[in-house]
C-alpha cells in the first residue's frame, strides 16, 4: 500500500496561518510565541538559542520565551532545500537535516557549511528522526518511492557519519524513530501491530531490533512519539481513524504520557494542523515544555 510524499508546502487554503505554540506541562497552560501569514513553518526543535523551525526549505531561528519572538534565517551553505526532519546533536553545536534531495546533512546550527552524511548511491530517501544519546547514531525512515509515490517506509540505524548502516524494521511501515534519553529504547510509530492500512500506533524496540513493545491501543491513527529529555514524559500526534500516512490541514490531537502511563494519555491540545505540527522533538531540556505548530483559517 502506497502513502503519499508531502513535498515542501505553502498556505493551502485561504485565510491560513501558522502558530507556534508553548505548551507547559507542569502548569497547563499554551502560549502562542509567534504568528504569521507569510511563511509556512514546521517542526520546532528546542535549542539553547531558542527554538529552530524549517519554512519554504531555510532553517529558522525564533526566540521562545520573548511574548513574541523574532524570526531569523539561519544562513547554511551547501545544503538543498530542507524538510521538517531535522534534529540536534547532543553534546555538540551541530544540526542533522533531512534535504529534499532525500539526503541528511550535518551543519552548525547557527549557520554554516553542510555536510552530506548518507550515500547518494543508496536506493531510497532518507528522512531523519533520532540521534542517540551519545551521539554516535542516527535513525532514520527509508523510503522506498516510484513515481512519486511511497512503496515502503522502513527504520534504519547507522553510524552519525552514515556507515555501519542497517535495517531495524523490514516492510512493516515504520516512521518516527527517536531514542530514549537513556538509549535503552528506540520509539516509534508502526502499522505493524494493525492489518488496517494506515492504522499506526506507538511503539519501541531496542536497536537490536528485541522486545518490540506496542504502547498506544485505539482507533487514532498516532505518530511520532517524542519523550522528554528527563524520561518522565513523552508526547505524540493523534490523528482521525482512517487516516492515511501524516497529512496536513486536519484536526489533530497532541496527547501527553505522564510517568510513562501510556494507557492514559491527556489530550492537551486539539488544533487544525497534522504535517509539520510536531514532526520532531521540541521538548526544553528540563522536559517542562514542549513547542509545537498549528494552521489555522480565518479568524
Amino acid at each position: 500500500m502506497a502513502i503519499t510524499v508531502f513535498p515542501p508546502r505553502d498556505f493551502a487554503l485561504d485565510g491560513q496561518r501558522c502558530r507556534v505554540h508553548v505548551y507547559d506541562v507542569v502548569t497547563g497552560t499554551d502560549r502562542i510565541v509567534f504568528e504569521t501569514d507569510e511563511i509556512l513553518l514546521e517542526a520546532p526543535n528546542w535549542s539553547p538559542e531558542g527554538l529552530l523551525l524549517n519554512g519554504a526549505g531555510k532553517l529558522w531561528s525564533l526566540e521562545a520565551d520573548a511574548d513574541r519572538g523574532d524570526l531569523s534565517e539561519v544562513p547554511l551553505t551547501g545544503i538543498p532545500p530542507i524538510n521538517n526532519d531535522h534534529v540536534l546533536v547532543p553534546g555538540t553545536a551541530d544540526i542533522l537535516l533531512s534535504a529534499n534531495d532525500g539526503q541528511i546533512y550535518r551543519a552548525p546550527r547557527a549557520g554554516g557549511e553542510g555536510v552530506r552524511i548518507t550515500d547518494p548511491d543508496d536506493p531510497f530517501m532518507h528522512f531523519l528522526h533520532g540521534v542517540s544519546p551519545d551521539a554516535a547514531w542516527i535513525a532514520y525512515t527509508a523510503l522506498s518511492i516510484d513515481d512519486g509515490r511511497v512503496l515502503s517506509a522502513d527504520l534504519r540505524t547507522a553510524r552519525i557519519d552514515g556507515s555501519e548502516d542497517e535495517a531495524l524494521t523490514t516492510g512493516e511501515v515504520a516512521d518516527g524513530s527517536e531514542w530514549a534519553p537513556d538509549g535503552s529504547w528506540i520509539y516509534l510509530n508502526t502499522e505493524q501491530f494493525s492489518e488496517t492500512p494506515g492504522h499506526a500506533q506507538i511503539a519501541r524496540m531496542h536497536r537490536d531490533r528485541s522486545q518490540l513493545e506496542q504502547l498506544t491501543f485505539d482507533d487514532c491513527v498516532n505518530w511520532f512519539p517524542h519523550p522528554s529529555p528527563t524520561g518522565r514524559d513523552a508526547v505524540y500526534i493523534s490523528f482521525p481513524p482512517g487516516t492515511q500516512g501524516h497529512p496536513a490541514d486536519l484536526e489533530v490531537e497532541l496527547r501527553l504520557v505522564r510517568n510513562g502511563h501510556w494507557r492514559h494519555p491527556e489530550t492537551v491540545a486539539t488544533v487544525f494542523g497534522g504535517q509539520g505540527t510536531i514532526n520532531v522533538n521540541s521538548w526544553t531540556p528540563d522536559g517542562s515544555r514542549f513547542a509545537y505548530v498549528d494552521y489555522p483559517v480565518g479568524s
